[in-house]
Parts: structure tokens; sequence; C-alpha cells
């Protein structure tokens, strides 16, 4: 629990005041430890990116697992859904805001790769699966940036729009 409290207020730490203000002392202040308490479970500055970079994958990779769908396309956008629905997508700006590091992001590119690739030869339409899965990250970006660009009533007309192009 305590790991991702940390990594909790290091992702609030970038959202409320960018990638320079992420430092090991500024992250232990707002979670309410000691530096050493941090240390102990992220070694390095690299090491808080690495985990919220690790979280983030796994938890988009545990909605896929439990999203309704007949198809993965049909998973992967109620999972994205459900993800802007519960206002988890501003992990994914400020995870690439917080690193200019290629190496800490590899494994997220390597996710998205793995995500917009898996299962698409199985599909009914794969080029209409591609897109819906692009219009997935395209929702991903604005929701990340203006969490209140999209009401209900859109993401549910969204939402019955790409189900449609499946």
């Amino acid at each position: 629990m305590r790991r991702d409290e940390l990594l909790d207020a290091a992702e609030g730490l970038l959202c409320d005041q960018g990638s320079e203000a992420l430092t090991l002392a500024a992250v232990a202040e707002r979670a309410g430890v000691s530096k050493g308490g941090l240390l102990y479970h992220f070694a390095s500055k690299e090491a808080l990116i690495k985990g919220m970079v690790e979280r983030l994958i796994g938890e988009f990779d545990e909605l896929l697992a439990t999203s309704p769908g007949d198809t993965y396309t049909k998973r992967y956008l109620a999972a994205t859904l459900t993800a802007v629905r519960a206002g988890k997508l501003r992990r994914w700006a400020v995870v690439t805001g917080a690193s200019g590091n290629v190496f800490l992001l590899t494994p997220l590119r390597e996710a998205m790769a793995r995500w917009h690739r898996e299962g698409l030869s199985s599909e009914p339409d794969p080029v209409a699966s591609s897109i819906v899965r692009l219009a997935c990250e395209g929702l991903w970006d604005v929701a990340s940036h203006d969490p209140d660009t999209h009401s209900e009533a859109d993401l549910e007309a969204l939402e019955a729009r790409l189900l449609a192009m499946l």
C-alpha cells in the first residue's frame, strides 16, 4: 500500500507542478514520509519513474483482462472508457512528461505496440479495429489534458459509434 501512495504522490506532484518539481525530497514530503522511507521503496528518481510506468501498464492490462467484449478491440475500447470514466488517465501524460529518458519509457512503448497489435489479424475487420484502437489513444490523450472534455453522454455516443465500426 505504501508503494502506491508514493507513486500517487509523485503523479500528483507532476500534475500540479511539472516534471522539474519531481525530486525524491518533494515526493517524500508530499507523501508524508521521510526521504529514507521513500528510498526504501525507490532507490532513485529513475526507479520511481519506472514504478509509475510499470503500474500504468499493469493497471491497463488488468482492465483489458476484465473488460467485456468478444474481441480484443472491444475489450480495449471498454478498458479505455473505464479508465476515462474513472479519471485514471492522467498517468499517461504524467509518465510521458516525467521522463526524458527513452530507456525508462521502453516498457510503455513495448506495451503500446502489444496493445495495438494484439489479436489484430483475428478481428473481423483489422483496419476498423486499428482505427478504433487509435481513436482510443486520442481519447486517452485529450482526457489526460482536459478531463472534463467529454460528458457521459459524449462517451456513450463515442462508444456506440466506435462499436458500430467493428
